[in-house]
């Protein structure tokens, strides 16, 4: 194999790895959404004791929403990414989903702050 071809190679492996971190970072990032809505929808309640509980439902059952779609997104987006490679071009990501998961962690950082100030 000449230089250039293993340099090739190896640039490749090197963005397939990474890519592979990435998509652990997504999930990583959705189970702690996840872990989040399990301590907000459920054990919060509980712990303060108050009678009213669907606020912390709500926000729960948000930041479990929040999470499964960052995992299915970091799935879908190495999928993409190692398409692209194959065919020997780049993928970038949606700005739609970007913004629109940008949005749905400020909108539910927001509920859960106001949830802490109004409890």
């Amino acid at each position: 194999m000449a230089e250039t071809e293993h340099q090739l190679v190896d640039a490749t492996r090197r963005t397939r790895l990474a890519g592979e971190r990435t998509q652990l970072a997504w999930w990583r990032t959705g189970l702690t959404a996840i872990a989040v809505a399990l301590a907000v929808g459920r054990v919060i309640p509980d712990l303060g004791g108050g009678s009213v509980r669907w606020p912390y439902t709500l926000v729960g059952a948000g930041f479990a929403t929040y999470g499964v779609a960052l995992i299915v997104y970091g799935t879908v987006r190495v999928r993409e990414v190692e398409a692209a490679l194959s065919r020997g071009e780049y993928s970038s990501p949606s700005d739609r989903f970007l913004g629109a998961i940008t949005l749905a962690g400020a909108l539910l950082g927001v509920a859960t702050l106001v949830l802490i100030l109004i409890d």
